[in-house]
């Protein structure tokens, strides 16, 4: 198989593999102990970066299909709402904001399919990319939760970090850009419907 052409290239097989990281992270933030937190945010953590190699690779090599289209937002979509649902009971992220990004991701997407139809593509924002990092950064965080006191592995007495506060830091800053990217789609909608 040749992973620079057709429907099964590399950048999409990377992107059905985050896919399938999805039920992982769930059932691993079923349990609240520490080497759950620390299993599901290394795979999050592989599946963000593949996020970002697969697109790269799609572009580098000419190779962007309807199926990468389709699924990559669909695969960002899935495994951070399903993180930040799961990470709700464990008391580490607020229902209220949980429910305020799943509702800007069900609303974009809506106006998204819509302005699609219409034969009118509304492109991703600089704030929805920046919107993506944080979170990317924060729900890591959120998962590992708990006190670290290592660099590299080595007791080291000086690095003492709260996970729990750096997560929360990032996710409330991803929050504030989850709205306000939201609110700019919404602008962006209305003045191409409003022609």
């Amino acid at each position: 198989m040749n992973l620079r052409t057709g429907v099964l290239n590399l950048p999409n097989l990377l992107t059905l593999a985050r896919v399938a990281a999805v039920p992982v992270v769930l059932v691993l933030l079923l349990s609240d102990s520490r080497e759950s937190g620390i299993w599901a945010a290394a795979i999050f953590g592989v599946a963000a970066i593949t996020d970002f190699v697969d697109g790269w690779l799609a572009r580098k090599w000419g190779i962007v299909t309807v199926l990468g289209k389709f699924l990559d937002p669909l695969a960002d979509k899935l495994i951070v709402m399903v993180a930040l649902i799961m990470l709700i009971p464990l008391d580490r992220v607020p229902a209220w904001a949980v429910f305020f990004i799943l509702g800007r991701e069900m609303i974009v997407t809506g106006l998204r399919s819509i302005a699609s139809a219409e034969g009118i593509v509304i492109d991703a924002s600089e704030l929805g990319k920046y919107k993506t990092i944080y979170q990317m950064v924060a729900i890591p965080g959120l998962m590992l939760h708990y006190d670290f006191n290592w660099l590299f592995g080595l007791d080291w007495g000086i690095f003492h970090v709260n996970m729990h506060n750096f997560g929360i830091f990032f996710f409330y800053i991803a929050f504030g850009l989850t709205l306000w990217s939201g609110f700019d789609y919404l602008q962006k909608f209305f003045r191409v419907f409003a022609r």
